[in-house]
């Protein structure tokens, strides 16, 4: 874990303009930072809505309530975890992240590896650029990808090189660098069997990064006549996992995807690196492709936090269209809308131009703009399928995976019912198949329901929950607050809910508003205490509030405790019997006014 002391100087340094600075152009007017939201407007709002106070160190936009601390906001934007916000925070301001609970410094010493790695592949980027662009083995490759139709520009944004043909010189050059054996082994550059054989020699090489843009792997790419033997050798070579890489949870041009993708809620998914760079060039900067491997759940996850939509661009031979059909299922079951790109469908298609098969394909032929407009046309997921499937009443089931993988009732039976109508079948008949299938055992789909079905607390205010909000603002109020309330005397599930986060903030030591927001599950709960945060309101006479909050409460459980004895003495009459203790009610009712006199200061 990460020690409370760097949380506190990550806290008390943090310059909240300058962070969020980073995202966001904020302008200052009356003493408070404004911007245009990034999450619900796109960036792109007429009048800003979004606020930063450089104070309590908070944001809040009044449009889409979103709000919380600078760090949730790293966290929300990055798509980190705290701790991961925390370390990436602490190392731009130059602090020294301790840990606590780690006797064995194990922890210490695995971050320690990964950044070194993190510094040798940043290293060996820049020696096979140089390779590529400045030296003459690599002279073959520079002229292969620029007649593909690449500009230097792109070439530069991807950062690509070249892997010399020379299988000595990698782990030579490294040892002179002062790489030791036993760490180069560990690297992911060279082969398991022979320690200093690269995995990489005569290749034209793609870089990897992570979602922060560090360099963690390598794509190779084979050219023509550049290899070191007549060995046949695959197309491409890709690094294997190590430390910093895991294949199924990284997406190449993830890095330069995100702050598009963030914008436009959509994402362009492509086959490999060099249809992502033909679309980047062509001013699709929101694309992104997978590594070698089918799309997973586990991309689709990450892609989920920032994006809506999946828009799938794969080759239209049978390899491409399997691909495609496993990414619909894969992205549907994971929550996304899904959508293929369809360049025939340009109705200012000739014979002529229709000879393409990738996004790469048509930047080579035709250049950007013509790329860029073909990758309008789109179709739907259900329409593509369909379309990929014609032929007749016995592959209705090809369907079946497809709704399965829905995860709302609603499409899925309007599904059903364009299905019937499609292969003119009887609706019944459709739902039928698809149930016994299914019973079958025929999907094994898995998503994760719990957080795409949970529903926010509904935030109305009320005496409750402004008592609580006003203790959650000004903690320096709790112990006094605790001593005069108990859980049970607040109804409003909103402000039970604030109770708990208030009473573990405590149990556990924690401070600032920003430790409490992170403990808040509920996301409308979060987002009304950021508002009230920033907007002020609960900073004023705020001990005069709470106890006012606190006798507005008691005054609410003894009006309701008196209503409730007069109904049990009303209905003890209308029975003529006794059915309660009507002198124990009436010294009950005494006392309760003797109260309520009290609270109203009588």
């Amino acid at each position: 874990m990460i020690s409370k002391t760097t949380i506190s100087e990550v806290n008390n340094r943090l310059d909240a303009v300058t962070v969020v600075g980073d995202y966001v152009r904020l302008e200052q007017k009356s003493g408070r930072w404004w911007g245009r939201c990034p999450f619900h407007g796109g960036g792109q709002e007429k009048t800003p809505s979004f606020k930063v106070d450089p104070d309590l160190k908070m944001y809040h936009c009044f449009g889409c309530s979103k709000g919380g601390s600078v760090i949730s906001f790293v966290m929300e934007m990055d798509k980190l975890t705290y701790p991961e916000a925390i370390k990436n925070l602490a190392k731009k301001m130059g602090i020294e992240v301790i840990y606590d609970n780690d006797k064995d410094n194990n922890y210490e010493q695995n971050n320690t590896l990964k950044e070194e790695l993190y510094e040798l592949y940043a290293r060996t980027t820049v020696t096979f650029q140089h390779f590529l662009k400045e030296k003459p083995q690599g002279k073959e490759a520079l002229k292969y990808i620029k007649e593909r139709g690449f500009s230097i520009e792109t070439i530069e944004t991807f950062k690509l090189g070249f892997s010399p043909q020379d299988r000595d010189f990698l782990f030579n050059f490294l040892k002179q660098k002062g790489y030791s054996e036993e760490f180069l082994g560990k690297s992911g550059l060279f082969s398991s069997n022979y320690k200093n054989i690269p995995l990489f020699s005569g290749r034209l090489m793609f870089p990897i990064t992570d979602r922060q843009g560090r360099i963690n792997a390598f794509g190779g790419r084979a050219l023509p006549g550049l290899q070191s033997d007549n060995r046949e050798t695959p197309k491409y070579i890709n690094s294997p996992e190590t430390e910093i890489y895991k294949k199924g949870q990284t997406l190449f041009a993830l890095d330069l995807a995100k702050n598009e993708m963030r914008q436009t809620k959509t994402v362009y998914l492509a086959e490999g690196y060099i249809d992502v760079m033909a679309l980047h060039q062509a001013g699709i900067l929101n694309s992104v492709a997978p590594l070698g491997t089918a799309f997973t759940d586990e991309q689709a996850a990450w892609l989920r936090r920032w994006v809506e939509k999946v828009i799938l661009i794969f080759d239209n031979d049978e390899a491409g269209k399997k691909a495609a059909y496993k990414a619909i299922i894969t992205c549907r079951k994971n929550g996304l809308i899904c959508s293929v790109a369809d360049p025939q469908k340009d109705p200012d298609l000739t014979e002529e131009s229709g000879i393409f098969k990738d996004p790469a394909d048509i930047l080579h032929k035709f250049g950007p703009d013509i790329l860029k407009k073909k990758m309008k046309f789109i179709i739907n997921d259900f329409e593509y399928l369909i379309s990929q499937n014609q032929s007749g009443v016995n592959s209705v089931s090809f369907m079946f995976q497809y709704l399965e993988a829905l995860d709302s009732e609603v499409e899925r039976s309007d599904s059903i019912s364009r299905i019937a109508d499609i292969y003119r079948i009887e609706r019944n008949a459709v739902q039928k198949d698809y149930l016994q299938w299914k019973s079958a055992g025929g999907s094994r789909v898995s998503s994760d329901k719990q957080e795409s079905q949970k529903v926010d607390l509904q935030i109305r205010r009320n005496s409750d929950l402004s008592l609580l909000t006003v203790v959650a603002l000004n903690m320096e109020l709790y112990s006094e607050f605790r001593s005069a309330m108990e859980i049970k005397e607040i109804e409003d599930p909103a402000a039970k809910e604030l109770f708990i986060v208030l009473e573990e903030c405590f149990k556990y030591d924690e401070t600032g508003l920003d430790a409490l927001l992170l403990r808040i599950n509920d996301n409308a709960l979060r987002n009304y205490i950021s508002d009230k945060a920033v907007s002020g309101e609960f900073k004023v006479n705020v001990h005069r509030f709470m106890e006012d909050g606190i006798n507005k409460i008691r005054r609410k459980r003894l009006d309701k405790r008196l209503t409730e004895i007069n109904a049990l003495m009303r209905e003890s009459e209308r029975n003529g019997e006794d059915i309660v203790n009507i002198d124990e009610l009436l010294a009950e009712k005494k006392s309760i006014d003797s109260q309520i006199r009290k609270l109203e200061g009588r």
